[in-house]
């Protein structure tokens, strides 16, 4: 019989699991209060994972994630292995278009951003390597969205939150959308999930035809016509799936 999970450990679990892109830094009783465990036991918990390099207080002291837990995230298959393959292909994309490019996985019911490449020149938006945002509100995200499993569909229809006026929580109409996804080869959003960007992206398909990941460009120029980056983006991502072996896909 297997051990039971340790309290202590399920605590710090649920510690860590307070951060999340919008709460990137946290004080002791933010995270006290998000994760409903006492205060007094959050500041043994911090000064435990602190010292083990999972998280880092700043000189306000508030905590964010640790690099120790990034090295660990690095390690991940759907993180080397994709990254390795891609990056050749999203350095000649971003130097093709100076717009910020991103890889993105599903992961459960999110999107998982495996890597980005940006620059001086590219806009500063919202997602970092490692962050999962929504399927539902994200270009990459519909893409995946649009090739998951129908149970994972029902999930994310079920959880449509609202982050802009523009997101598109309606069950229907992002059904709709979805197909169109797989009609057309590509997901298009505009200011869903922040207001200051807009995105493109499309399915990367591996040699027996399943998708893969989401190959996406996001942009601050909200009246940027992002259909002439689109024939770009389509080769790039027939590039990364040609690369990619053959014993992968989206049944995360």
């Amino acid at each position: 019989m297997e051990e039971a999970a340790s309290p202590v450990a399920l605590r710090a679990l649920r510690l860590l699991g307070t951060f999340d892109l919008r709460s990137r830094r946290q004080t002791l009783s933010e995270m006290s209060l998000r994760s409903g465990i006492p205060a007094a036991t959050v500041y043994r918990l911090v000064k435990v994972l602190s010292e083990w390099g999972a998280l880092e207080r700043g000189e306000d002291r508030r905590y964010e994630i640790g690099r120790r837990i990034w090295e660990l995230g690095l390690l991940a298959d759907v993180q080397t292995e994709i990254r390795q393959i891609a990056a050749p292909f999203l350095q000649d994309l971003f130097v093709a278009t100076r717009e910020a490019v991103y890889l993105a996985v599903r992961e459960g019911n999110s999107a998982l951003y495996v890597d980005r490449l940006t620059g001086r020149v590219a806009p500063k938006v919202y997602a970092q390597i490692g962050s999962r945002l929504p399927l539902h509100s994200t270009g990459v995200g519909k893409v995946l969205l649009a090739y998951a499993p129908d149970d994972v569909v029902d999930a994310v229809m079920t959880h449509l939150r609202k982050f802009t006026p523009y997101t598109v929580v309606d069950q229907s109409q992002l059904e709709k959308e979805l197909r169109a996804v797989r009609r057309r080869g590509f997901a298009r959003t505009v200011q869903e999930m922040d207001l200051m960007t807009a995105a493109i992206a499309v399915p990367v398909f591996n040699t027996e035809g399943l998708v893969e990941s989401a190959l996406g460009i996001v942009t601050s120029d909200l009246k940027k016509d992002l259909s002439r980056i689109l024939p770009a983006l389509v080769v790039t991502a027939q590039g990364i799936g040609r690369s990619l072996p053959p014993t992968h896909g989206t049944g995360l």
